[in-house]
């Protein structure tokens, strides 16, 4: 499913605009060098980019006319004054009277910071839980509920949120399974039944190991479920269903970064809906409570 930037839509009650800085962020490793160096440039002067000209861009970032022009059409975005109203409008709705929000991180100014930090993962959250269609939703939470078997699967820096939802989902009595190593991943989705539940987890969308995984689960007739930064990502396209997560990691990092905040709250999400929807869930709960209880001091 994807969602138009220029557009507000409505599903099922809940309106889901992608911000221009969001899927500035979840395209970034997708942009080429030229059109790298003019996202970079507008996630660190957002702020200054709202003054400019094509040009001005094109000269303080180190690209061309042409390459913003390019840039702006990429990013589905209607021309460089569309741009710039859209960022304005963001830049109102992030900023507060009190509080002032830049995108530096140092350790010499850490107050700051660290209202930096929260901002921007406060709208990491907010524009996650604004994506997610209502219907689908419900879709996904009883699909889950009756499969015979959930298997979260994830390569890399994904793997902790794959184990954190592995950990919920058995707590509440829905056989759940994940594994640390690929090919162990691979053999299990193999073993996976008609109407089991495989959930792929991957900030890019783009992780050979995962789209092999879900290419596996769909082999066998299992229901796949995506959880990327976009829904036009490899992932995002295969799945059957699709959970949209927002990132700013790229505004305070320039190399290689994933955020675990907005997959995690997906996870946190489907867990407390399958947790009210169970009768017996809260027994579940306190059986495995009491069972670890032993490990506690």
């Amino acid at each position: 499913m994807i969602y138009d930037i220029d557009e507000t839509n409505f599903h099922g009650g809940l309106k889901m605009e992608k911000t221009i800085m969001d899927t500035i962020c979840s395209s970034y490793d997708s942009f080429f060098d030229s059109e790298k160096k003019i996202a970079k440039y507008i996630m660190n002067h957002y702020d200054q980019v709202v003054d400019m000209t094509v040009s001005q861009l094109a000269t303080a970032s180190g690209s061309s006319d042409a390459s913003v022009s390019r840039f702006c059409k990429k990013i589905g975005v209607k021309g460089f004054h569309h741009l710039k109203i859209s960022l304005a409008k963001e830049m109102v709705e992030l900023d507060t009277p009190e509080v002032k929000v830049t995108n530096d991180i140092s350790i010499n100014n850490i107050h700051q910071s660290l209202q930096n930090i929260l901002a921007n993962k406060i709208e990491e959250m907010k524009q996650t839980v604004s994506f997610m269609n209502e219907d689908e939703l419900k879709n996904i939470l009883n699909i889950i509920l009756k499969a015979r078997m959930v298997e979260f699967v994830a390569v890399g820096n994904t793997i902790p949120v794959a184990m954190d939802g592995t950990f919920k989902f058995n707590q509440i009595g829905i056989p759940t399974v994940t594994f640390s190593i690929w090919e162990t991943q691979m053999g299990m989705t193999y073993n996976m039944q008609k109407d089991d539940v495989v959930i792929a987890i991957s900030n890019s969308g783009e992780s050979n190991g995962v789209i092999m995984a879900v290419e596996a689960a769909k082999e066998v007739g299992a229901i796949t479920i995506g959880i990327t930064n976009s829904e036009q990502s490899s992932v995002g396209q295969i799945v059957d269903y699709h959970i949209t997560t927002a990132t700013r990691e790229k505004i305070f990092l320039d190399g290689y970064c994933f955020s675990r905040v907005s997959a995690t709250t997906i996870v946190e999400i489907l867990y407390l809906f399958l947790t009210s929807m169970q009768e017996n869930a809260y027994k579940s709960i306190a059986r495995h409570e009491n069972a670890i209880a032993g490990d506690k001091v």
